[in-house]
Formats: C-alpha cells, structure tokens, sequence
C-alpha cells in the first residue's frame, strides 16, 4: 500500500495544483518513483490511498496504464491518517496467499532492502517491523536492545512508554512497514487514527513490533521542498 492521500502542505505551493504524489523529480512523479521501487522487489499488486486531487491520481495512473501493474485506489473523504487509511483498505490487503503486505509513503525515496527486511520479518514472526535509522528527529521510537519497540518520544514531551523497564534507544522512523495480516483483528481503533499508538497499544499487550536497521541504506523523505530541490543529486 502507498500512502497518498496527505494535503503536501509542506510542499507548497507545489501541492496547490496537483497531490504531492504527481510532485515530480527530474521528469519522475513521485508515485512512479515508488511504484517502480516495490515493482523492483517483484511487487506487482499496490492499493494507493488517494484525498487531496484525488481524480488526478486516477487519470495519471490511466494514462501510464497503472505501470503494468494492478494498482487500485482507496478514495478517503476525510483524511483517514495512517492507520485508518490502511484498514479501509483491508479487504486489498487481505486478498491472496501473501502473509504480510508493505506500507510505503509515497514521499520516500531509500535504496533499503525491502527482501531483507521481510525476511528479519519473518524470522522475528513479528506482527509489524519498521524501518529505521539514527538520524536526528523530533520524533523517535524507543526500541529494547533487542529492537522490540517500548515507546515513542517527541521533542518537548515526556516519552510515552508502552514496555518499562528496558533500556531503550531512540531510532527515527524512515516511513516504510512490513506488516503481517495478522494485524487487522487486532485494530480495535476506528475511523481516523495513527498507527503508532496502535502499535505501541499492541507492543504493551506483548505483541511483537520490531526494528529494521537502515543506517546502510540511502534514505530521503521528499516532502519538503528543500528536500525535493536536494532530490536532483544521486542517493549515495
């Protein structure tokens, strides 16, 4: 799933006319950018949920043909932040034979191994495993030393704790998931929410949401316009 429905507003005013996922760097859109990043891990089914200039994704994606692939959209009336968003779609992401399924922001662009963070997913039998790195934030997720998610801090705020007693680690996160199936009947949330306090819900009910190591990975996140005009150089 690539999440698409944000207004961009730290993207004005290049969001005044068009969704931040029609944004484009050097010729490219940004949702063909992902699109063709989870097409090269042989990802050939995407749901995009869709809000601000919701048409114009739809016509776009026609026009190039979904990119040979199967793309659907997940039109949200309201804004349905992350997690509303993802249930919407769960009766995409609960078709076929696949075990877990990826959450992308569009406005991400990273060279992380998204075969390998499957496969720690896997062995861990995690019910959700986020990419992240130490880079400064103002948000970080506290993780154990065994990169089991504890907590979550922001700048200004006491950290809020959903496992005490570890020593923790403050790790930023990088915008992408891998997220079991499993995860659906457990999200007691309803309407519009964010994921992480139904992640840190679930980890302090014992269930397991892991860490994904990405320092050795190129990572960007394009939803500045700072950061999109610094996008022309090559990831490193």
């Amino acid at each position: 799933m690539i999440l698409a429905a944000g207004l961009g507003t730290r993207l004005r005013p290049l969001t005044d006319d068009r969704p931040k996922a029609l944004v484009e760097i050097n010729g490219r859109t940004l949702l063909e950018i992902t699109l063709a990043r989870l097409r090269s891990f042989g990802i050939r089914e995407v749901i995009v949920n869709v809000h601000h200039f919701a048409d114009m994704v739809v016509d776009y994606l026609a026009a190039k043909k979904n990119f040979e692939m199967r793309v659907e959209i997940s039109r949200e009336n309201v804004l349905l932040d992350t997690g509303g968003g993802m249930k919407k779609a769960a009766p995409f992401l609960m078709e076929g034979d696949a075990d877990e399924f990826v959450l992308h922001n569009v406005d991400v662009v990273s060279s992380i191994d998204l075969d390998r963070m499957l496969e720690v997913h896997r062995k861990a039998n995690a019910l959700a495993t986020l990419a992240v790195q130490q880079r400064a934030s103002s948000r970080q997720l506290l993780f154990d030393a065994a990169l089991q998610l504890c907590g979550r801090e922001s700048e200004g705020l006491p950290p809020e704790m959903a496992r005490r007693g570890a020593k923790t680690q403050s790790l930023a996160f990088c915008g992408i998931h891998v997220i079991s199936r499993r995860i659906f009947p457990l999200l007691i949330e309803e309407g519009v929410f964010s994921i992480v306090p139904a992640y840190l819900r679930l980890a302090a009910a014992g269930q397991t949401i892991i860490a994904f190591r990405t320092d050795e990975y190129s990572w960007r996140d394009l939803g500045t316009l700072e950061n999109i005009r610094q996008a022309a150089q090559p990831l490193s």
